[in-house]
């Protein structure tokens, strides 16, 4: 589990403050229990007999990873790549195949959200909150922004989108840099400095504002929807957070996201609808396939629904307390990675341990991401790790 920060989006009065700090006290025993030694021990790992074929099929070394969104698979005229940024600056294009680097460049600062990519354009976020984008491993250009970036920009129609920790979305022309729009909505006092929701579904731009998902024009960054995951609940501003937490998945017009702390949910993105909603505690984003929607909880409990309903199908609570990665689907597992660097293959329709692999003994550290049959891993030691289940 990545450490959670909190940051203010708008001053708060002193008395709010103490309140906030007190309750901040006991709250981050639980959001920070990775990195804290008062945390439950994890799950001891059974021995598992493997049910299905599966291999490490390379590794390369990235550099310190971010954590927010270290990887992304962009398309390119000579297929997928996967994209990776390091902390130091340094991005690396690595083919899924083989594990061959076809490039390696620097964006010439260290950076403090992930990597964006349309295959052409390379977008990163600089520690002094400067929007740097490249163009065949080469500076285009460079804009300061006017708040700290954790989430990775996404670049898409000749834009690059970036949100900030004070939740406003902002738009770049990829080929000179001039703002074309920003767009602030009202929300808690405090925001989530984790990886939030920004993706496109068909000609809208999909962000999450608070514990809203918000449809926007990305030509114009005016509001076309706006649909509620979480109903804020608490008596202060740290309980009632419930910013939306990346990564979100796709499936058709369905979008399901998690809302820190609070939920797990669906919406339709063509009706603008929630379709369900369940209270489920929690820091790690989900995934889905056809059938079912994957994720852990705060305790590290996995669990599957029906993506359609939200019924619940299994749970499983044999790796509890073990760190878990946002999840991936792979054919007919979804997997987990862990604090120990292990990838848990576990079986759609029942959760059942179908198979186990190890990286490095370091904690996967950015949420896994697949391109075809490979899934690719990213360690805190900084190495990246491609698994092939069979």
């Amino acid at each position: 589990m990545s450490q959670v920060v909190l940051t203010a989006t708008a001053p708060l009065r002193r008395p709010v403050v103490r309140q906030v700090a007190r309750a901040l006290c006991g709250w981050a025993l639980v959001a920070l229990a990775a990195c804290s030694g008062d945390k439950p021990p994890p799950t001891p790992l059974e021995a598992v007999t493997p049910r299905i074929a599966g291999k490490q099929v390379w590794n390369v070394s990235v550099g310190a990873p971010m954590r927010s969104g270290s990887v992304v698979i962009t398309r390119t005229p000579q297929g997928e790549r996967f994209v990776i940024a390091a902390q130091d600056g340094s991005i690396s294009v690595v083919d899924p195949a083989g594990g061959e680097l076809r490039e390696r460049f620097d964006a010439g600062a260290k950076l403090s959200a992930g990597v964006g990519s349309d295959g052409r354009y390379v977008a990163v976020v600089t520690q002094d909150n400067e929007l740097i984008t490249l163009e065949a491993g080469k500076q285009r250009w460079r804009v300061r922004l006017g708040s700290r970036v954790v989430s990775a920009p996404l670049v898409a129609g000749e834009r690059v989108f970036v949100q900030g920790v004070d939740r406003v979305v902002e738009a770049f022309d990829v080929l000179d840099g001039r703002k074309l729009w920003s767009l602030a909505r009202p929300g808690e006092p405090l925001a989530l400095a984790q990886r939030g929701v920004m993706q496109v579904y068909k000609d809208t731009l999909l962000v999450g504002v608070g514990p809203r998902l918000v449809g926007v024009d990305p030509l114009l960054g005016t509001v076309r929807s706006e649909t509620v995951l979480a109903a804020p609940r608490g008596t202060n501003e740290v309980e009632r957070l419930a910013d939306l937490v990346g990564p979100a998945a796709r499936v058709g017009d369905a979008v399901c996201a998690r809302a820190f702390q609070a939920t797990v949910a669906c919406v339709n993105a063509e009706r603008n609808s929630l379709l369900w909603q369940r209270n489920v505690g929690g820091y790690e984003g989900v995934a889905a396939d056809a059938d079912y929607l994957f994720a852990g909880d705060a305790s590290d409990r996995v669990s599957a629904w029906k993506r359609a309903s939200g019924d619940p199908v299994w749970t499983m609570e044999k790796l509890r307390y073990r760190g878990l990665s946002s999840p991936v689907v792979a054919g007919t597992t979804v997997v987990f990675g862990d604090s120990e660097g292990y990838l848990h293959f576990l079986s759609r329709d029942k959760g059942e341990t179908m198979l186990r692999l190890p990286t490095d003994g370091s904690a996967i550290v950015a949420p896994l991401v697949r391109s075809g049959q490979t899934l690719l891993a990213v360690t805190a030691k900084g190495n990246a790790y491609a698994f092939r289940p069979e």
